[in-house]
């Protein structure tokens, strides 16, 4: 397939499973290869991934369970344990982070640019986080990208040794595709797009 029917074909699989037909190795061999492969400013490579399987698939999303029963009301809970339930149902989870470090030292050595490194190292996570996203997809693995930080930040990056320089941005949490995704409405060009000639 071409890579615009790799964007098109990827999309949000919220009912997924574990049972994927690709080992760990290989899932994670494939999440290096396309964070690897993605571009960054300046070519920092700010970002970073923790990548979690089984046990440690299920310990984060505990995590994220635990620490929202103490912030949701106990009366909406239910609904909220049902959908981390189906989260953690699923392979595996990628956690992406961004390298502070790398962020402040280019702050330093090119001063003129330095508010927008900041701005720069969401754009280099956005590209990593589509690049597995699109690369899970093309291997028939579902996911979804959700956004538990920061209440988890701290707990998460005890339990699996996370560096403090690295700020959790995202959550990509995948396995295999228990039903497709719903039909995706697109807005009329006109209200997205300007071309001129």
């Amino acid at each position: 397939m071409s890579f615009i029917q790799e964007i098109e074909n990827r999309r949000t699989i919220y009912n997924i499973g574990s049972q994927v037909n690709q080992s760990n190795q290989e899932i994670e061999i494939l999440i290096k290869k396309a964070i690897r492969l993605s571009p960054s400013a300046f070519n920092s490579q700010s970002s970073r991934a923790v990548i979690l399987f089984d046990e440690s698939h299920q310990k984060f999303w505990d995590i994220v369970k635990n620490t929202l029963q103490k912030l949701v009301p106990e009366n909406a809970f239910e609904g909220t344990a049902k959908k981390i339930a189906s989260f953690a149902a699923g392979k595996g989870t990628v956690l992406f982070y961004e390298d502070q470090d790398i962020v402040k030292n280019l702050q330093e050595q090119f001063t003129a640019y330095a508010d927008n490194f900041p701005v720069w190292s969401e754009h280099s996570s956005a590209i990593a986080q589509f690049a597995v996203w699109t690369a899970l997809s093309e291997e028939k693995i579902g996911a979804s990208l959700q956004h538990y930080n920061p209440i988890i930040d701290e707990e998460t990056a005890q339990v699996f040794d996370v560096p403090h320089s690295w700020k959790l941005r995202a959550q990509l949490v995948f396995g295999s595709i228990e039903a497709p995704a719903g039909e995706k409405e697109f807005m009329q060009d006109e209200q997205r797009f300007k071309t001129f000639e």
